[in-house]
Formats: structure tokens, sequence, C-alpha cells
């Protein structure tokens, strides 16, 4: 059954009720009947998501193959097995299985956002079929069917409500709006965003409060829900800085390879040598070029990354996403519950005689303040009063015990806590106030009213919009008693009102009345007592977190569902701007950056703030972003943050927030929700880039190395000092130890004060190629010379002349392990010298080397035979000069840079 991408009514929420219920063919008091349903399904569809087929376990398994370097292995493998060295062959491919096993059960982990999506879908919904109420599988859902529902209900499609009572929806996940809204009826303009409609149910969202009643205008794909699934689909996920690098280097060494086989091949023809022979080495040659360990040790090194993030509360869900951290460039962070806690907090009373400003932990033992002065509460008269009403015209719960659950609407909840810090116990006021009457908030009315008997009358609780509370208040309460209010005074309370809105403030009003009987009207005649503004605050460490990604060269981006001066005074909390005034871009003017002026899309790849922001949005502005040559990530915790954690380098999602299709979505996943979690998991990233470009330089130097004494020895017309299946030993055994240890490393100091790694540029600079040659032939000469001396000056034989300068390259390649050390760092104590796996991988190569010389099997394997004293006094000797010529050149260097900085 083909599923129909596009709702059954167009833009709905421009129409009135009726003209929908028209449009639709169905009357609000009978619904569809069984054979309109059937027709409806057949012509719309189902109502759920296409289903995007998993990635299977032999799809994983093959993308490990996905590599140059692999590639380039299973080629050499191949070859070998071709002219017959069948154990080089096998030792190649053992590399490979090794690669391909640790990489595919750390890559099983692989994203699932579609099925996190369809877990949305299993609900029941109550329609109103044949003149009767129904309970059907949301899965059953057609245009046109009308749906009934209480507080609690989850939407199971997009509906256009018709009725509404007191209804309130929680669409936080879908819009990124951090508290319930309320709903509607009444028709809205065509370009009103998303969050503001306010006359639309949207499935997958839940409604908090009231009922409602609504016709379904789109379902499966059609909806918002799946439209956003669709951008999921669409955003695939691109390469990493990383895999690319990796990719690059791996293409580079292919071109070596057949550059040293050619050239080999061409000197040796011309020097007349037999053809065998020169097979023979260029096969040696090509191994030494290759560096069959690469792949293991890179992709150990990062699942050991992955490891140590976990330990920080950051989870991977993809190897190479652990370095694509450290080259990061921009955080693109949701506002809700990723800097701000998403818990609403009550930080100023305005009363007619004062302002006050709430704290949020005591200071001085007070959380009252006008100014700079601690105030008690009991001291103001108004201000109890209002504490007394917030607390009262209230259904939140705050819960008991420890955890102190709250439960209820985010604004109730804020204005209990509010009350607990005056001392206020709501028990005790509802002995002395019992609740008589309640008149339960009302979208139309914006107001909310209980009703509480005192000794001889009523007295009436009222809280609700500013505007609608100021306008309905005949009086003001102050110090001196009420007042009348005067247009003027109305003015200035709206203004008041204004002025907190503009600095990120919701605000609600509270007032009061007197009443003889539980009949009176609640919204007539009040007396007002003040403005009470709450914040969903930052999150602790968020400020200092930024600052860190300052210092760091990173640029962190709010983008968020919520309002622009909400969203511009928590940026202003947390750092990201310096003036309130500083502008905050709304979504809707962003574009798709095809169709931006370049004055467009650098004002908005520099900007800081973007506010009420949609799901292609954001692709949008990770779309601008990567334009302007940036490593992006994304964080989110909702529904409409999934498409952007795709498309984003790296998407990281909130863990305990977060909803599972973001979780599923992302790259990684912070498991406390902490944004400082970013600036470790980035530090760690860094390190790891590190790492992996020391091991690199590392290996590749020792294949140098290896490379140059087979090449020169060919150009003499000596016999070959190193055979093929010792290289590999050598390549995929003995180095893997250390340079695994130099993966694993701790790092040196001052990593978060540099710039990000510039993403274009690759894992091995100009600079490192000449270190990797340079040091490859300074590890070539002794090796070489002790060659020459066990021949010449020793008088061994061939086998055992090959174990002399065999031995020379292995532990001349373990010594070279501390010329990996960073420039400007000392040559006794470093990042080398400190990490105690360095140590225990000389430890262990050096048995193993010892191992492959007298135990019985390997030595013949490998065709090496005892040195004797003189031969491991040769070789002993030898093997250190490449460390200490190193360890000068690295003073030297250290010399001239500090002399230039100080010129």
């Amino acid at each position: 059954m083909q599923q129909q991408e596009k709702p059954a009514v167009e833009a709905p929420w421009t129409a009135p009720p009726e003209q929908i219920l028209k449009e639709l063919n169905v009357s609000a008091d009978a619904g569809l009947d069984g054979g309109e349903v059937q027709r409806r399904r057949s012509r719309y569809g189902s109502n759920r998501m296409r289903q995007a087929k998993p990635q299977s376990a032999g799809r994983i398994l093959i993308d490990q193959f996905a590599s140059a370097i692999v590639l380039i292995l299973v080629a050499a493998a191949a070859g070998s097995f071709l002219l017959g060295e069948i154990v080089d062959g096998f030792a190649i491919l053992a590399a490979v299985i090794v690669n391909t096993v640790i990489g595919f059960f750390m890559e099983m982990r692989a994203v699932r956002s579609m099925e996190a999506l369809r877990q949305m879908e299993r609900i029941t919904a109550r329609v109103l079929r044949n003149g009767k109420v129904q309970e059907v599988p949301a899965d059953q859902l057609v245009p046109g069917d009308i749906v009934m529902m209480e507080g609690g209900d989850i939407a199971g499609a997009d509906l256009r409500l018709i009725e509404a009572a007191r209804a309130r929806v929680n669409e936080s996940a879908l819009t990124g709006e951090s508290v319930p809204v309320g709903k509607g009826i009444e028709p809205l303009d065509r370009e009103i965003p998303l969050p503001d409609r306010k006359n639309m149910l949207f499935k997958g969202t839940a409604l908090t409060a009231g009922s409602c009643k609504g016709v379904v205008t789109a379902t499966g794909m059609a909806t918002e829900l799946g439209r956003i699934s669709s951008l999921v689909q669409e955003s695939r996920n691109e390469t990493t800085p990383l895999e690319r690098r990796l990719e690059s280097l791996g293409r580079r060494l292919l071109w070596l390879t057949l550059a040293i086989l050619v050239v080999v091949a061409a000197v040796g023809i011309l020097r007349g040598r037999e053809i065998l022979l020169m097979i023979e080495t260029a096969v040696a040659l090509a191994i030494a070029a290759i560096p069959e360990g690469l792949p293991i040790v890179a992709t150990i090194s990062m699942a050991r990354g992955m490891l140590r993030m976990a330990r920080h509360n950051a989870l991977i869900n993809r190897l190479a996403a652990v370095e694509t951290l450290g080259s990061t460039t921009v955080i693109c962070t949701d506002k809700t519950g990723t800097l701000t806690e998403n818990k609403m907090t009550v930080t100023r009373i305005v009363l007619d005689e004062a302002e006050i400003t709430v704290g949020a932990e005591p200071k001085d033992g007070a959380h009252f303040f006008r100014g700079d002065t601690p105030i008690a509460p009991e001291d103001h008269e108004t201000l109890v009063l209002l504490l007394e009403a917030g607390t009262l015209c209230n259904n939140a719960s705050l819960g008991d015990g420890h955890e102190h659950k709250a439960v209820g609407d985010p604004l109730e909840v804020a204005l209990l806590e509010v009350g607990v810090k005056a001392g206020l116990d709501r028990d005790n006021l509802e002995e002395h106030y019992p609740q008589r009457r309640e008149e339960p908030f009302d979208p139309s009315v914006k107001m909310m009213a209980t009703f509480h008997q005192t000794d001889e009358h009523y007295l009436i609780m009222i809280k609700g919009a500013p505007e609608v509370v100021i306008e309905t208040s005949s009086r003001v309460q102050g110090r001196e008693g009420a007042r009348r209010m005067t247009g003027d005074l109305r003015k200035q309370w709206n203004e008041r009102n204004l002025r907190m809105a503009e600095q990120g403030l919701r605000v609600l009003a509270i007032a009061t009345k007197d009443a003889d009987s539980l009949d009176a009207r609640p919204y007539e005649d009040l007396t007002f007592l003040g403005l009470v503004g709450m914040v969903d605050p930052a999150r602790s460490g968020v400020a200092e977190a930024i600052a860190r990604c300052r210092d760091a060269g990173m640029k962190v981006v709010m983008i968020t569902g919520d309002h622009a001066a909400t969203a511009r005074s928590i940026a202003r909390q947390v750092g990201l701007i310096e003036t309130d005034d500083q502008e905050a871009i709304e979504g809707k003017r962003i574009k798709p950056v095809q169709g931006l002026s370049d004055d467009e899309w650098r004002r908005f790849a520099d900007a800081r703030v973007f506010a009420r922001v949609s799901p292609e949005q954001k692709l949008h502005l990770i779309d601008i972003h990567k334009r302007a040559g940036a490593v992006v990530a994304m964080t989110g915790d909702g529904v409409n943050d999934a498409p952007a954690l795709r498309k984003a380098d790296i998407g990281v999602a909130m863990g305990i927030r977060g909803s599972q299709v973001a979780r599923e979505a992302a790259d990684m996943i912070l498991k406390d929700d902490a944004f400082s979690s970013i600036v470790v998991a980035v530090e760690e990233g860094r390190v790891i880039f590190n790492n992996i470009r020391k091991f690199v330089v590392y290996l590749l130097s020792a294949n140098a190395s290896e490379i140059f004494t087979v090449f020169v020895a060919s150009l003499l017309n000596w016999p070959l000092p190193l055979l093929p299946l010792q290289i590999l030993f050598l390549n995929i055994v003995n180095d893997a130890f250390p340079a695994l240890a130099l993966g694993v490393g701790r790092g040196g100091q001052g990593i978060m004060k540099q710039p990000p790694q510039d993403p274009g540029e690759p894992i091995l600079t100009r600079r490192h190629w000449w270190s990797i040659f340079s040091y490859g032939g300074l590890i070539a000469v002794p090796v070489l010379a002790s060659f020459w001396i066990a021949m010449t000056q020793l008088n061994l034989d061939a086998a055992e002349s090959v174990t002399i300068s065999f031995l020379t390259l292995a532990f001349a390649k373990l010594w070279h392990i501390f010329n990996m050390r960073d420039r400007d760092s000392g040559p006794l104590r470093n990042e080398i010298t400190t990490n105690l796996y360095v140590w225990a991988a000389l430890a262990f190569s050096t048995l193993l080397l010892l191992g492959a010389v007298y135990l019985p099997g390997i030595s013949t394997v490998l065709n090496l035979k005892g040195p004797g004293s003189q031969g491991w006094a040769t070789i002993l000797a030898m093997s250190v000069v490449p460390l200490i010529v190193g360890q000068v050149l690295k003073a030297i260097v250290r010399k001239r840079t500090a002399s230039a900085a100080d010129r």
C-alpha cells in the first residue's frame, strides 16, 4: 500500500474548524463510517512511519574492508599466495582479520533512528466512528477521524482541534518548547511557525492537562513527526575527518608502494639481476611499505578512547567519532535541557512597593533580596500574600523524601518551590484556607482560580497571563493597602511585564479577590498583587565549559525552538554573548545554503544564538557552518534534533532527558546530560588524534627504515638483510605494542589551549613526512652497518648476519619510540617516559624478540639463529644510535625554537 507523504489538508491551522470538517467530509458528532475508513486507508496508507531497512551484520562486516589500507593488505596477501609464500600470506591475512573483528564488534552499536521512531507509534486512540466512541490502535487512524483526548493521552496523528477545554500539551521533544503550551481552536496565519500553531496537536506529543477533540489532518509520513523521520533518513552519516584522513593516507601509501615496486624492478633489470630474486625483493619492499599494524592500532586506540570517554559519562556509537571530537570547531547546542535545567525557577518578584530577586541557593541564610539587601518575606505582607496565592492556586506537587520529585506543570512547580523558600507549608495553608472550588486554567481567558474558605467569606486566588490579569484588576495591593488601578498604573505594569519578558523571563501575574459565595465570578474586580518572573536556569558548569571551548578555539552556537528573548537571556548567562542587545536570529530567516548571499551565510556562520528554529533549519545551519570549513558537533535531546544529529560531523545526544530517537541518531551520548562532559570528550578526542599521529609517524618511519634497508642492499648487490616474513613479524607483532602504547597515552599539557585541528589537514603534513623519511634513514644506516659488520668483520653466515640486522632493526625501532615525544617536552620527563604502557610494551616486545630467536619452531619459521655475545654487542651498540641522534636533533630544534620565540 503506497503511503502518501502530503497531509490530507494543507495548512489546516489557517481555516476554522467548520471548514476543515467540510473539506474532510466528516461530521464532528458522528465521525466516519466503517466503509469510509477502509477507503481512506487505501488512499492514504497506514498511519505508520516508513521503515528504514536496518543495517545488517553482513553490511557492517563488509564496511570494515572499505579502507584503502585494508584493501592494500588484502592485495598483498593475494600476491604472497600467488608467489607461493603461504606463511607470508596468512600472516598478512591475520592482520586484516584482527582489525576486522575489532571494528565489527565496536560498530555493531549501529544507529537505529527509525526503529526508535516507530516505538512512539505503539499507542491507542479514542475515535468517533458511526456515532460511537471506539478505542483503536493509533496506526489505524485515517484523515477525517474524530479523535477525543484527555490529560495523559498521546496524539496518534496530526490533529486540527475543533474543541479544547483548558488543553495544555508537552511539545518539547518536537519543538524544543520548554514548558507545556496552551491550545485553542481559532484560525492562525499561514506563515506562523510550528511551535506557535496553537490549534494543532502533533503526532507523538502528549496532552498534560485538560481535554480536546480534533480531526485527523495527516497520518504516517505526512505528519510533522513523519517529516522529521524523512529528514533522519535523508541525513546520511557522512565520513568523519579521521576516516577521510586515513583514506587519504591509504591512497598515498598505495601509490608509494607501486612506485617502490616500479623503481626496484627498473633498477634490477638495468643491473641484470635474476627475475625471481627481483620478485622476492619487490615483495619484501611492498610488505615493508605497508604498515600492517596501522588499522589494528588505530582501531584499538579509538576503542580505548571510547572506554576512557565512557568513564567520563560520554558513550560513543561510532569508533571514528572519537577522534572527530578533537577536530570540532563549532558546537551547535540546543538550549532546553542542555544548557539549561529544563526546570522553571522563580528569580524575580515585582510588587507595587518593591522589586525582589530570588536566589537559587541561600546567601547569608537568605533567599530573597531587595537590591543587595537580604529581606525576610514575613516582613512584607504583599509578598507573603502573593506567595500564598501561588502555592494555593496550584495543581502541582513537590513530592516527598530526599528525591523531591516534582509532578505537574513546571510553572506551578516553580511557584511551590519559591513558597518553600519563604517557609510556607502547603498542607498548613490548606488547613487554614481549605479549597472549595477550582476554576481550571482556560486558554481562552488565560487564567486559573481557586476558591478558599475563610471564617466569614471566600478568598479567591488567581494566576494567569499578566496582560489579562492586569486588565481585569481594579486595585493594586501595596504596603499601605490597596489603591485604585488607574490607566497610567495599568500601563506601568504592562511595561514592567514587557521588560521582564524581553529579559527572557516567563511571567505570571498573581491576584486575589474576596467573595461571599462559591457562585461568584472569579475574573472580575481583582486586587493585583504582583508579577512573578521565572527562568529555566543555566545548568551548573555550563559557563565554565563554554569558556573552555572558547580557549580551545571552538565556537558554541545555541539553536533552540524557544523564543528569542529567552534564548538571548540564557546565552548571556552562560557567556555565549556579552550584551543583551546582541542579535538572536529567528529560524524563519534561515534558508538553504544555496539560496544565501555571501553576506547572509557569513552573518549566519558568525551568529551565536538562533531561536524558533525548525528541524530543516537546523540542517541548513549545519550546512552553513560546513561551507565555512567547520567540523560541526550538534547536541540535542528531542525528536526534532534527530536529523541534525545525523547530519552533523558529531551528533551528541542527552542520555537522561534525551528521547530514544535522539540517542540512536547520535554519535555520542552524554550519560549525565552535562555540557561540560562534551569538553572532556573534546579533550580526549584531541589527545587521541595526537596519539594517532604519533603512532602513524612511528610506524611509517619504522617501515621507511625497512624500505631503505632492503632497497640500499639491493642496490649494493648484497643479500637481503631482512626477509619478507621477518618484516611481517616486526610490522604486525613487534611494532604493534609500542604503537598501541603511544595510542593510549594521556597526552601533553595545554592541549586545550591549542586551536582545533584543521579538518582539511592530513594526518601527516609535510613536516611529518620529512620526519618519517629522516628517521627511516637514521635507523637504516646502523642496520646496514650491523649487517656489514656481521658479514665482513664477524664472518657470520647469511642466516646469522640476517639475524644481526633483524635484531638491530627491531631494537632500534623499540628505542625509537622515545623520539616520538613532543618537541617542546624534556628528554627525561615527558608524555612518553611517563606512560607506563610504553615501558610495558618495550618489555613485552623484548621478550617476543628473544622468543623469536631462541624458541624452536618460531626461530625456524623466521630463519633466525642466536647471534652470540659479539653479535649482541653489535646489536645493542648499533640500535641505540638512532635514539641518541634523534634526541640530540630534538634538543637543537627546541633550542632554536626557544631562541626564535625570545626574539
